[in-house]
């Protein structure tokens, strides 16, 4: 099981709602689509925006530093979408050197990396 420390759902179902963010969706709207409160989905919108150049920064190096051959993201509109995509390209480069990974999805490994932490105000 995978999940962030202090949240009751999965980083699953928060990694769903992070993504759905970045392709423009609003918290309402996540909210009613994961079948969670739009209060719980905000807070944890609020909080990943603003960490996301910590978690940007921790991930991009993460992607280069376990790569076999490392690209990484392109520019995103957003520091929250950049915080993203190099979460997912990290898994993708982690994948690339030990495909077992792949059993996990991104945020699971995201989790696991930032030892649930990944929405905690002292991490990285």
């Amino acid at each position: 099981m995978f999940a962030l420390v202090r949240r009751v759902d999965l980083a699953d179902v928060v990694g769903a709602a992070l993504v759905a963010k970045v392709s423009g969706a609003g918290a309402r709207t996540i909210a009613e689509a994961l079948g969670r409160p739009v209060e719980t989905v905000r807070g944890w919108l609020r909080r990943f925006g603003r960490r996301a150049e910590h978690v940007r920064v921790y991930f991009t190096a993460l992607l280069v530093e376990v790569g076999i051959d490392p690209v990484p993201p392109a520019l995103a509109a957003s520091s929250f979408a950049q915080a993203v995509s190099a979460m997912v390209g990290a898994w993708k480069s982690a994948v690339s050197r030990w495909p077992q990974i792949g059993e996990v999805s991104p945020w699971q490994a995201a989790c696991a990396v930032s030892q649930g932490r990944l929405l905690s105000p002292s991490w990285p």
